[in-house]
Protein backbone atom coordinates (compact mmCIF):
# COMPACT_ATOMS: atom_id res chain seq x y z
CA UNK A 1 0.00 0.00 0.00
CA UNK A 2 1.38 3.19 -1.21
CA UNK A 3 1.53 5.82 2.11
CA UNK A 4 1.60 9.25 1.62
CA UNK A 5 4.10 12.09 2.65
CA UNK A 6 4.21 15.65 2.82
CA UNK A 7 6.50 18.26 4.23
CA UNK A 8 5.36 20.74 7.00
CA UNK A 9 6.82 23.67 5.11
CA UNK A 10 3.12 25.37 4.75
CA UNK A 11 1.75 28.32 6.92
CA UNK A 12 -0.75 27.36 9.57
CA UNK A 13 -2.45 30.80 9.31
CA UNK A 14 -2.46 30.36 5.74
CA UNK A 15 -4.33 26.93 5.88
CA UNK A 16 -7.13 28.08 8.36
CA UNK A 17 -7.67 31.31 6.52
CA UNK A 18 -8.08 29.31 3.00
CA UNK A 19 -10.71 26.58 4.89
CA UNK A 20 -12.58 29.64 6.98
CA UNK A 21 -12.98 31.45 3.32
CA UNK A 22 -14.46 28.10 1.91
CA UNK A 23 -16.81 28.03 4.93
CA UNK A 24 -18.22 31.47 3.62
CA UNK A 25 -19.82 29.79 0.57
CA UNK A 26 -21.49 26.76 2.71
CA UNK A 27 -24.89 26.12 0.96
CA UNK A 28 -26.25 25.14 4.47
CA UNK A 29 -26.32 27.88 6.88
CA UNK A 30 -25.11 27.02 10.25
CA UNK A 31 -25.39 28.82 13.63
CA UNK A 32 -22.94 31.71 13.63
CA UNK A 33 -20.83 30.26 16.56
CA UNK A 34 -20.45 26.70 14.99
CA UNK A 35 -18.21 25.73 11.72
CA UNK A 36 -17.33 22.40 10.32
CA UNK A 37 -13.61 22.31 9.01
CA UNK A 38 -13.70 19.20 7.47
CA UNK A 39 -15.27 15.96 6.83
CA UNK A 40 -13.81 12.88 7.36
CA UNK A 41 -15.42 9.57 5.79
CA UNK A 42 -14.71 6.27 6.44
CA UNK A 43 -16.60 3.04 4.33
CA UNK A 44 -17.32 1.12 1.08
CA UNK A 45 -17.86 2.14 -2.91
CA UNK A 46 -20.91 4.60 -1.74
CA UNK A 47 -18.49 6.95 -0.24
CA UNK A 48 -14.80 5.63 -2.23
CA UNK A 49 -13.43 8.35 -4.67
CA UNK A 50 -10.73 5.94 -5.66
CA UNK A 51 -9.10 4.54 -2.64
CA UNK A 52 -9.20 1.25 -4.43
CA UNK A 53 -7.67 2.18 -7.44
CA UNK A 54 -4.02 2.74 -5.28
CA UNK A 55 -4.78 -1.07 -3.84
CA UNK A 56 -4.61 -4.66 -5.30
CA UNK A 57 -8.18 -5.36 -5.95
CA UNK A 58 -10.71 -5.85 -8.61
CA UNK A 59 -12.67 -3.90 -6.95
CA UNK A 60 -12.21 -0.48 -9.06
CA UNK A 61 -14.66 1.72 -10.80
CA UNK A 62 -11.49 3.64 -12.54
CA UNK A 63 -12.17 2.82 -16.19
CA UNK A 64 -15.05 4.01 -18.74
CA UNK A 65 -17.50 4.74 -18.63
CA UNK A 66 -17.80 5.07 -14.93
CA UNK A 67 -16.77 9.03 -14.47
CA UNK A 68 -18.62 9.60 -17.35
CA UNK A 69 -20.11 12.70 -16.31
CA UNK A 70 -17.63 13.70 -14.33
CA UNK A 71 -15.46 17.02 -14.88
CA UNK A 72 -13.76 16.46 -17.96
CA UNK A 73 -15.16 13.12 -17.95
CA UNK A 74 -13.03 10.87 -16.96
CA UNK A 75 -13.08 7.81 -14.31
CA UNK A 76 -11.56 8.83 -11.10
CA UNK A 77 -12.26 5.41 -9.01
CA UNK A 78 -16.23 6.83 -7.93
CA UNK A 79 -18.47 3.79 -8.70
CA UNK A 80 -20.69 6.01 -10.50
CA UNK A 81 -21.03 8.22 -13.25
CA UNK A 82 -20.05 11.56 -11.56
CA UNK A 83 -19.90 12.65 -7.94
CA UNK A 84 -20.70 10.64 -5.35
CA UNK A 85 -22.22 11.37 -1.77
CA UNK A 86 -19.44 12.47 -0.25
CA UNK A 87 -18.56 14.99 -2.65
CA UNK A 88 -22.36 16.72 -1.95
CA UNK A 89 -21.75 16.66 1.76
CA UNK A 90 -18.59 18.70 1.63
CA UNK A 91 -20.07 20.79 -1.16
CA UNK A 92 -23.45 21.27 0.73
CA UNK A 93 -21.54 22.74 4.02
CA UNK A 94 -19.15 24.95 1.67
CA UNK A 95 -15.89 22.80 2.23
CA UNK A 96 -15.30 22.03 -1.15
CA UNK A 97 -16.20 20.24 -4.09
CA UNK A 98 -14.73 17.18 -4.15
CA UNK A 99 -13.71 15.44 -1.01
CA UNK A 100 -10.29 13.15 -2.22
CA UNK A 101 -9.13 10.15 -1.41
CA UNK A 102 -6.73 9.76 1.17
CA UNK A 103 -4.40 7.28 -0.98
CA UNK A 104 -4.50 9.80 -4.25
CA UNK A 105 -1.25 10.44 -5.01
CA UNK A 106 -1.78 13.76 -6.11
CA UNK A 107 -2.99 14.74 -3.31
CA UNK A 108 -2.11 17.85 -1.56
CA UNK A 109 -1.35 18.96 1.97
CA UNK A 110 -4.47 21.93 2.11
CA UNK A 111 -6.66 18.81 1.15
CA UNK A 112 -5.61 16.95 4.59
CA UNK A 113 -6.88 20.76 6.60
CA UNK A 114 -10.61 20.10 4.80
CA UNK A 115 -11.08 16.25 4.67
CA UNK A 116 -9.95 13.68 3.01
CA UNK A 117 -12.09 9.81 2.45
CA UNK A 118 -10.68 6.52 4.24
CA UNK A 119 -13.49 4.36 2.34
CA UNK A 120 -12.70 1.41 0.25
CA UNK A 121 -15.07 0.36 -2.32
CA UNK A 122 -16.66 -3.65 -1.82
CA UNK A 123 -15.69 -3.17 2.56
CA UNK A 124 -17.74 -4.14 5.24
CA UNK A 125 -18.24 -4.13 9.10
CA UNK A 126 -17.00 -7.68 8.34
CA UNK A 127 -13.43 -8.30 8.33
CA UNK A 128 -14.35 -11.37 6.01
CA UNK A 129 -15.84 -9.22 4.09
CA UNK A 130 -12.80 -6.86 2.94
CA UNK A 131 -10.82 -10.04 2.78
CA UNK A 132 -12.70 -11.63 0.10
CA UNK A 133 -11.75 -8.59 -1.84
CA UNK A 134 -8.57 -7.55 -0.88
CA UNK A 135 -9.99 -3.65 -0.23
CA UNK A 136 -9.33 -1.79 2.77
CA UNK A 137 -11.04 -2.79 6.18
CA UNK A 138 -12.53 -0.71 8.86
CA UNK A 139 -9.28 -1.71 10.22
CA UNK A 140 -6.87 -0.63 7.80
CA UNK A 141 -9.13 2.87 7.32
CA UNK A 142 -8.47 3.32 10.79
CA UNK A 143 -4.57 2.50 10.61
CA UNK A 144 -4.54 5.30 7.50
CA UNK A 145 -6.78 7.76 9.62
CA UNK A 146 -3.90 7.70 12.49
CA UNK A 147 -1.53 8.52 9.97
CA UNK A 148 -3.38 11.08 9.01
CA UNK A 149 -3.64 12.59 12.29
CA UNK A 150 0.16 12.49 12.34
CA UNK A 151 0.53 14.41 9.19
CA UNK A 152 -2.46 17.28 10.87
CA UNK A 153 -0.34 17.67 13.47
CA UNK A 154 2.88 18.31 11.61
CA UNK A 155 1.13 21.21 9.83
CA UNK A 156 -0.99 22.82 12.14
CA UNK A 157 -0.06 21.63 15.74
CA UNK A 158 -1.62 19.42 18.37
CA UNK A 159 -4.33 22.07 19.36
CA UNK A 160 -5.06 22.90 15.74
CA UNK A 161 -5.31 18.75 15.18
CA UNK A 162 -7.83 18.82 18.47
CA UNK A 163 -9.85 21.50 17.37
CA UNK A 164 -10.12 20.34 13.49
CA UNK A 165 -11.34 16.55 15.14
CA UNK A 166 -13.72 18.04 17.41
CA UNK A 167 -15.96 20.04 14.87
CA UNK A 168 -15.45 17.90 11.54
CA UNK A 169 -18.03 15.79 10.41
CA UNK A 170 -17.02 12.35 10.36
CA UNK A 171 -19.01 9.65 8.41
CA UNK A 172 -19.54 6.13 8.42
CA UNK A 173 -21.47 4.16 5.54
CA UNK A 174 -20.87 0.84 5.92
CA UNK A 175 -22.84 -2.99 5.80
CA UNK A 176 -24.09 -3.59 2.22
CA UNK A 177 -21.43 -5.81 1.34
CA UNK A 178 -21.81 -7.48 4.22
CA UNK A 179 -25.59 -8.17 4.02
CA UNK A 180 -25.81 -8.67 0.15
CA UNK A 181 -23.02 -11.14 -0.58
CA UNK A 182 -20.96 -12.30 2.69
CA UNK A 183 -24.11 -13.32 4.37
CA UNK A 184 -26.34 -14.48 1.51
CA UNK A 185 -23.17 -16.14 0.41
CA UNK A 186 -21.22 -17.56 3.30
CA UNK A 187 -22.35 -16.58 6.42
CA UNK A 188 -25.60 -17.73 6.28
CA UNK A 189 -24.33 -21.10 6.64
CA UNK A 190 -22.94 -20.27 10.25
CA UNK A 191 -25.41 -17.85 11.53
CA UNK A 192 -29.19 -17.01 11.29
CA UNK A 193 -29.36 -13.34 10.52
CA UNK A 194 -30.44 -11.98 13.48
CA UNK A 195 -27.42 -13.17 15.12
CA UNK A 196 -25.24 -12.16 12.15
CA UNK A 197 -26.90 -8.46 12.41
CA UNK A 198 -25.82 -8.20 16.17
CA UNK A 199 -22.39 -9.08 15.20
CA UNK A 200 -22.47 -6.39 12.08
CA UNK A 201 -23.39 -3.91 15.15
CA UNK A 202 -20.88 -5.31 17.19
CA UNK A 203 -18.11 -4.66 14.72
CA UNK A 204 -20.08 -1.04 14.06
CA UNK A 205 -19.63 -0.15 17.98
CA UNK A 206 -15.98 -0.76 18.22
CA UNK A 207 -15.03 1.01 15.45
CA UNK A 208 -17.20 4.13 16.37
CA UNK A 209 -15.67 3.68 20.26
CA UNK A 210 -11.92 3.80 18.75
CA UNK A 211 -12.77 6.89 16.36
CA UNK A 212 -14.15 8.65 19.63
CA UNK A 213 -10.61 8.45 21.00
CA UNK A 214 -9.03 9.27 18.14
CA UNK A 215 -10.84 12.30 18.65
CA UNK A 216 -13.76 12.34 16.53
CA UNK A 217 -17.17 13.98 17.69
CA UNK A 218 -19.15 14.46 15.37
CA UNK A 219 -20.35 11.27 13.96
CA UNK A 220 -22.90 10.08 11.35
CA UNK A 221 -23.22 6.26 10.85
CA UNK A 222 -25.90 5.56 7.90
CA UNK A 223 -28.18 2.50 8.01
CA UNK A 224 -28.68 0.08 5.63
CA UNK A 225 -30.33 0.81 2.02
CA UNK A 226 -33.25 -1.32 0.90
CA UNK A 227 -30.63 -3.72 -0.61
CA UNK A 228 -33.45 -6.06 -1.84
CA UNK A 229 -34.12 -3.62 -4.60
CA UNK A 230 -30.83 -3.16 -6.21
CA UNK A 231 -31.04 -4.32 -9.80
CA UNK A 232 -28.26 -7.23 -9.01
CA UNK A 233 -30.50 -8.46 -5.91
CA UNK A 234 -33.84 -8.18 -8.12
CA UNK A 235 -31.83 -9.88 -11.15
CA UNK A 236 -30.38 -12.91 -8.68
CA UNK A 237 -33.33 -13.27 -6.29
CA UNK A 238 -37.03 -11.95 -7.51
CA UNK A 239 -38.40 -13.93 -9.70
CA UNK A 240 -39.08 -13.05 -13.46
CA UNK A 241 -41.06 -10.17 -12.38
CA UNK A 242 -37.54 -8.55 -10.48
CA UNK A 243 -39.41 -7.82 -7.83
CA UNK A 244 -37.39 -6.27 -5.09
CA UNK A 245 -36.29 -8.96 -2.43
CA UNK A 246 -38.53 -9.07 0.61
CA UNK A 247 -36.58 -11.22 3.08
CA UNK A 248 -33.04 -9.01 2.02
CA UNK A 249 -35.31 -5.98 2.88
CA UNK A 250 -36.16 -7.63 5.90
CA UNK A 251 -33.03 -8.01 7.26
CA UNK A 252 -31.51 -4.50 6.18
CA UNK A 253 -34.47 -3.24 8.80
CA UNK A 254 -33.78 -5.82 11.51
CA UNK A 255 -30.14 -4.26 10.89
CA UNK A 256 -31.19 -1.01 10.84
CA UNK A 257 -33.24 -1.74 14.29
CA UNK A 258 -30.18 -3.04 16.15
CA UNK A 259 -27.59 0.05 14.59
CA UNK A 260 -29.81 2.68 15.77
CA UNK A 261 -30.33 1.04 19.09
CA UNK A 262 -26.59 0.91 19.49
CA UNK A 263 -25.88 4.51 18.63
CA UNK A 264 -28.42 5.21 21.28
CA UNK A 265 -26.25 3.75 23.92
CA UNK A 266 -23.62 5.02 22.56
CA UNK A 267 -24.82 8.56 22.78
CA UNK A 268 -25.52 7.80 26.93
CA UNK A 269 -21.96 6.48 27.19
CA UNK A 270 -20.11 9.34 25.72
CA UNK A 271 -22.52 12.41 26.07
CA UNK A 272 -19.22 14.98 24.27
CA UNK A 273 -19.98 13.07 21.26
CA UNK A 274 -23.51 12.83 19.37
CA UNK A 275 -23.61 9.53 17.29
CA UNK A 276 -26.13 10.36 14.58
CA UNK A 277 -28.33 7.88 13.04
CA UNK A 278 -29.21 8.65 9.17
CA UNK A 279 -32.50 7.14 7.93
CA UNK A 280 -31.34 6.25 3.79
CA UNK A 281 -33.56 3.44 3.89
CA UNK A 282 -37.17 5.13 3.78
CA UNK A 283 -36.17 7.56 1.00
CA UNK A 284 -34.43 5.07 -1.32
CA UNK A 285 -37.46 2.69 -0.88
CA UNK A 286 -39.77 5.56 -1.40
CA UNK A 287 -37.73 6.32 -4.89
CA UNK A 288 -37.61 3.38 -5.56
CA UNK A 289 -41.07 2.16 -5.51
CA UNK A 290 -41.95 5.40 -7.35
CA UNK A 291 -39.15 7.01 -9.19
CA UNK A 292 -41.68 9.05 -11.64
CA UNK A 293 -42.39 11.16 -8.17
CA UNK A 294 -39.15 12.88 -8.80
CA UNK A 295 -38.43 12.47 -12.58
CA UNK A 296 -37.08 9.29 -12.90
CA UNK A 297 -37.90 6.81 -15.70
CA UNK A 298 -36.06 3.08 -14.37
CA UNK A 299 -35.51 1.85 -11.36
CA UNK A 300 -35.09 -1.64 -11.51
CA UNK A 301 -31.83 -2.05 -13.79
CA UNK A 302 -28.52 0.39 -14.14
CA UNK A 303 -27.59 2.51 -16.97
CA UNK A 304 -24.16 0.36 -17.31
CA UNK A 305 -24.95 -2.58 -19.56
CA UNK A 306 -27.80 -4.21 -19.41
CA UNK A 307 -28.32 -2.81 -15.79
CA UNK A 308 -28.91 -6.38 -14.73
CA UNK A 309 -26.07 -7.59 -13.13
CA UNK A 310 -23.03 -5.23 -13.97
CA UNK A 311 -20.87 -3.57 -11.46
CA UNK A 312 -16.98 -2.92 -11.54
CA UNK A 313 -14.64 -4.98 -14.11
CA UNK A 314 -18.51 -5.87 -15.67
CA UNK A 315 -19.33 -2.01 -16.19
CA UNK A 316 -17.03 -1.17 -19.21
CA UNK A 317 -16.96 0.40 -22.18
CA UNK A 318 -17.00 -2.50 -23.93
CA UNK A 319 -20.90 -2.98 -23.41
CA UNK A 320 -23.00 -2.09 -25.99
CA UNK A 321 -25.99 -1.90 -24.01
CA UNK A 322 -25.35 1.24 -21.67
CA UNK A 323 -28.16 3.97 -21.58
CA UNK A 324 -27.42 7.14 -23.53
CA UNK A 325 -29.80 9.18 -21.15
CA UNK A 326 -28.85 8.21 -17.80
CA UNK A 327 -30.80 11.19 -16.32
CA UNK A 328 -34.21 8.55 -16.33
CA UNK A 329 -32.40 6.05 -14.53
CA UNK A 330 -32.24 5.54 -10.60
CA UNK A 331 -29.10 3.08 -10.27
CA UNK A 332 -25.85 3.84 -12.28
CA UNK A 333 -24.69 -0.12 -12.47
CA UNK A 334 -26.52 -2.80 -10.86
CA UNK A 335 -25.41 -1.94 -7.18
CA UNK A 336 -24.92 2.12 -7.37
CA UNK A 337 -27.22 5.01 -7.91
CA UNK A 338 -26.52 8.01 -10.17
CA UNK A 339 -24.97 11.13 -9.39
CA UNK A 340 -28.35 12.46 -9.52
CA UNK A 341 -29.73 10.52 -6.92
CA UNK A 342 -26.81 11.80 -4.80
CA UNK A 343 -27.67 14.56 -5.38
CA UNK A 344 -31.18 14.74 -4.28
CA UNK A 345 -30.29 12.50 -1.31
CA UNK A 346 -27.82 14.24 0.28
CA UNK A 347 -29.54 17.70 0.00
CA UNK A 348 -32.46 16.31 1.56
CA UNK A 349 -29.99 14.29 4.29
CA UNK A 350 -28.10 17.24 5.35
CA UNK A 351 -31.34 19.82 5.74
CA UNK A 352 -32.50 17.31 7.85
CA UNK A 353 -29.55 16.58 10.37
CA UNK A 354 -26.98 18.85 10.20
CA UNK A 355 -28.69 20.52 13.61
CA UNK A 356 -28.16 17.07 15.45
CA UNK A 357 -24.22 17.32 15.34
CA UNK A 358 -24.33 20.68 16.51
Amino acid sequence: MKMLSFSSSSSTVLLFVSFFIILCTALVKLPENETVPAVIVFGDSIVDPGNNNNIVTIAKGNFPPYGRDFDGGKPTGRFTNGRIPSDFIAEELGIKKLLPAYLDPTLQPVDLVTGVSFASGASGYDPLTSKLSQVLSLSDQLELFKEYIGKLKAMVGEEGTNSILSQSLFLLVQGSNDIAETYSVIRKRQYDFPTYADLMVGWASSFLKELYGLGARRIGVCCAPPLGCLPSQRSIGGGKQRECVDNINEESKLFNDKLSSELDSLNTNFPLARFVYIDIYNPLLGLFQNPQKLGFEVADKGCCGTGLIEVALLCNKFNPFTCDDVSKYVFWDSFHPTERVYRILISAIIQQYVNNFL
